[in-house]
């Protein structure tokens, strides 16, 4: 009886071969994260919430680098990247300054009032328990629809591009092995994982950016071939029987190396960026508990501006692992990703709005040689796991000290 054709069982091999490496990454990470576990006091309040204040500089500053860089950056950065060039890159360069802002100004106050949360902060501030509640309340709805949406489809389409197991029972599993190691180990165990998946995020990504690059032929390569990045209008009409549609953009805009565009421009503006989109990231820098609680684990405030400076010198690195790399897979995959009408966009990727979300996956799965095919596979997990276990720590602190604590009492 045929088992099938060598060629598919050469691609099954390799399959085989990527998984094993990603079962290793589990393992790892399951490791890390026990020993964590064994290691930390979580008898107390401050040792479960705040890792007992003990955390350095260091293992701060890469757990507040990959709580922020998800498996939604790695689909929505790369994707952007594709769609109109370095515009989005803005959003890390203005992370670096309001980063130093937290550090700087923000932790100080925050320590010196000696609060577990913002909503707390906010009480002691203002005053009033139905302001703290009322805090509590919006920030975790806000974390299920605009947070735990996003990383649970950014890290569904990596798993149904690249591995094509069942969405639900891939997520499900990967939120119950999140919600084990945060429920058990608090907030060390959550830095712990986070440093271990920062040293896997990052040179997962760099091989990739370093492979990609010399497909197109470097930098000034990909400054060539990216603005000829456009589709086969002809052949895909054609093939596919379609009709293009001018609603469809499918030409690299003339600015696309530009960061920071024209007061007119439809992506990025410069006056709406920094006068509507810094406020806001004021917001998510300095007051989202999410990154806040993991400064608050600093030794001391020597320690948290240290945690704050090397999440900096790291925010630098996703124009380069991210955004570069999702060019990239403009130029070599522009006839799928540059998509001529909502129906050929149907037929590649099962979106009508078009195809650029699936820029990074497409990347990894067609460059990437087997083994560190299954490292960046590892790596989206890790994103897509950071964010979860940052999420859950931080709503559940919230909701224990802020709600439910005053519930009960």
């Amino acid at each position: 009886m045929s088992i099938g054709t060598p060629k598919s069982h050469l691609k099954y091999l390799y399959l085989s071969a990527d998984i094993v490496v990603v079962a290793m990454y589990f393992i790892l990470v399951l490791a890390f994260g026990f020993f964590a576990m064994w290691k930390a006091n979580r008898g107390t309040v401050s040792g479960y919430f705040l890792a007992g204040r003990s955390m350095n500089w260091m293992m701060i500053g890469a757990s507040l680098f990959v709580s922020n860089i998800g498996s939604e950056h790695f689909i929505g950065l790369a994707g952007s990247g594709a769609a109109s060039g370095f515009a989005v890159g803005a959003w890390e360069f203005n992370a670096i300054l309001l980063l130093q802002l937290l550090g700087w100004v923000f932790i100080p106050v925050y320590i010196h009032s000696g609060v577990y949360t913002m909503p707390e902060y906010l009480s002691k501030r203002f005053g009033g328990k139905r302001l703290k509640v009322f805090f509590a309340s919006l920030t975790l709805l806000l974390y299920i629809f605009t947070k735990l949406s996003v990383d649970l489809y950014s890290g569904a389409l990596f798993i149904q591009e690249s591995l094509g197991w069942n969405l639900y029972v891939s997520i499900i599993l990967l939120i119950t092995m999140t919600a084990l190691l945060t429920i058990t180990g608090g907030l060390v165990a959550v830095i712990y994982t986070d440093t271990l998946q920062a040293f896997l995020m990052i040179s997962g990504a760099l091989c990739l950016m370093a492979i990609s690059l010399v497909k197109v032929g470097g930098l000034e390569g990909l400054r060539t071939k990216y603005m000829n990045a456009s589709p086969n209008v002809t052949a895909i009409e054609l093939e596919n029987n379609i009709t293009y549609s001018s609603s469809c953009h499918v030409h690299p805009k003339p600015d696309s190396f530009k960061i920071l565009r024209g007061p007119l421009d439809k992506d990025l503006p410069w006056p709406a960026f920094l006068l509507g989109q810094t406020p806001a990231s004021i917001w998510y820098w300095c007051a989202d508990q999410v990154i806040v609680q993991r400064v608050l684990a600093a030794r001391n405030i020597a320690h948290a501006k240290g945690s704050t400076l090397m999440a900096g010198v790291l925010k630098v690195l996703p124009m380069f692992i991210i955004v570069i790399p999702g060019m990239i897979s403009r130029v070599l995959f522009a006839d799928e990703l540059a998509c001529i009408s909502p129906e050929h966009c149907m037929q590649v990727c099962n979106s009508k709005a078009g195809c650029t979300n699936i820029a990074y996956p497409r990347l990894v799965m067609n460059v990437m040689p087997v083994g560190l095919r299954g490292l960046m596979m590892a790596v989206m997990l890790a994103a897509l796991m950071s964010d979860l276990d940052s999420i859950f720590n931080s709503a559940s602190t919230i909701f224990t000290l802020d709600i439910y604590k005053m519930v009960r009492h």
